[in-house]
């Protein structure tokens, strides 16, 4: 494994988690997939349709999430919305975040 895939293995393992919360606090307003997908490509948040649809699911069947069909344009649109459940969820993952970004940012650098 070259440098650079090694790294690139490490970026994907340290942003899985990260693309949960984001999706999580993104939710708050409605939203569906498509338009999730380039909001989070436009705020940084590297991902591809194959990451975000299962992981949406997952959520809804976690009750993270909650959804609903808007049927009213001429291609059906699934809209998902963060649920009370994932209030709580986001609000515990962004406590951890900052606590582990505190830490982080307190170790020492490379010289």
């Amino acid at each position: 494994m070259t440098d650079n895939e090694a790294l690139e293995t490490h970026l994907q393992e340290l942003r899985r988690g990260t693309i949960v919360l984001a999706c999580l606090r993104l939710l708050r307003h409605p939203g569906y997939g498509y338009g999730l997908l380039e909001e989070l490509q436009g705020r940084g948040f590297d991902t591809d349709a194959n990451t975000l649809y299962p992981l949406l699911r997952r959520l809804e069947k976690q009750g993270h999430l909650t959804s609903e069909w808007n049927t009213d344009e001429a291609r059906p649109r699934k809209f998902y919305r963060t649920s009370a459940a994932g209030h709580r969820l986001a609000a515990a993952l962004t406590d951890d975040f900052h606590a582990i970004a505190g830490a982080i940012a307190a170790l020492p650098q490379e010289d």
